[in-house]
């Protein structure tokens, strides 16, 4: 599918959105939430500064779900990539992940990018001067590859270098709009590429996609301990918000250089790395990417790194870790349409 040749409108921030009540304090370690029917009556709630605000809003699932699962039900499976901490090339690798599933033209590819305030994929695809077309049937996605769409916050900003400073509900009100209103059409694989941590944004990604289904998740981290610290946090998220693990992913696992293909360790792995970690937590270990500086030159020009240097090492890794996504999906045969 093309991208649509009528006149770009531009999508306005500040239109508002169905958001969460405005609370007068934090929210405490142990609250039900403001719309759970435990708010404002749970044991946790006593004393809180937002218990009468919290008692007296309205209770119960999300009105707009089924809006969401409707608009869903032609997208056949659903992947989060998860990272605990920043840095790890979480967004880099949503990016080769869905140019990988791409390179198999029998399947349609969407990416959403949930990273609100640091929204990168846009660049890394070579789309971001483009901007979102709304038409009566809902948002269009932006067009990188006949079968490849992308949705982002950096379509709406007038430039580039704009920051985007929003709390939690006004950046969880667009990703509600991003699964309700963008037309994904009939699409085999979705990704959703999340910004690090576990806090709203997941919240919200989880929440609105129970009923219509998500597939797993798959977590991006590097070999050394202080990554896998946070790691083992997002393990913790996914069991306590009932998210599938597809399995764990290695990234910079070595440095491959282009010249002479010598392999060198420069994150050095003190405790095992990813796949001592995925043992222990009981997790598939999807495989081990190696840092390759070109994908960074591809990213920086908006290219795709697999179609740029299929030669590289860390190409074949990624396949590889491709094709393991795709078994734990279910999907028979080779995703890639390669074999």
């Amino acid at each position: 599918m093309a991208p649509s040749l009528e006149e770009p409108t531009q999508v306005d921030l500040d239109a508002p959105l169905k958001n969460a009540p405005k609370l007068v304090a934090p929210e405490p370690e142990h609250c039900p939430g403001p719309e759970s029917t435990q708010a404002g009556v749970a044991d946790s709630c006593a004393g809180c500064p937002n218990q009468k605000i919290c008692a007296s809003a309205p209770k119960g699932p999300d009105p707009d779900i089924p809006l969401i699962t409707a608009r869903l039900s032609t997208v056949r499976h659903k992947i989060l990539v998860l990272s605990g901490k920043g840095g790890v090339g979480k967004s880099t690798f949503s990016t080769l992940l869905s140019y990988a599933f791409a390179s198999n033209p029998a399947l349609t590819v969407g990416l959403m990018d949930t990273d609100i305030c640091g929204p990168s994929i846009p660049k890394m695809l070579g789309v971001e001067d483009e901007t979102i077309h709304v038409s009566g049937e809902g948002w269009e996605p932006v067009w990188v590859l006949d079968n490849l769409g992308v949705m982002s916050v950096q379509f709406m900003l007038p430039n580039r270098d704009d920051a985007v400073i929003w709390r939690g509900a006004k950046k969880n009100g667009l990703i509600k709009k991003f699964l309700s209103e963008v037309r994904w059409g009939d699409t085999d694989v979705l990704v959703v590429d999340t910004p690090p941590g576990t806090s709203d944004e997941h919240l919200s990604v989880n929440s609105f996609l129970k009923t219509s289904g998500v597939d797993g998740a798959v977590l991006v981290c590097t070999p050394q301990e202080v990554a896998l610290l946070d790691v083992r946090k997002e393990i913790d998220f996914c069991r306590k918000a009932g998210i599938p693990v597809l399995g764990l992913v290695e990234n910079m696992s070595g440095f491959v250089c282009p010249g002479c293909k010598h392999e060198s360790q420069i994150f050095r792995a003190s405790t095992g790395g990813g796949r001592k970690l995925a043992e222990d937590e009981g997790i598939p270990f999807l495989g081990a990417v190696p840092l390759d500086p070109r994908i960074g030159q591809a990213c920086d020009y908006g290219e795709s790194f697999l179609d740029a240097f299929p030669e590289s090492p860390a190409c074949a890794a990624i396949k590889e870790v491709v094709r393991g996504v795709g078994r734990e999906m279910g999907i028979k045969g080779d995703i890639l349409g390669e074999e």
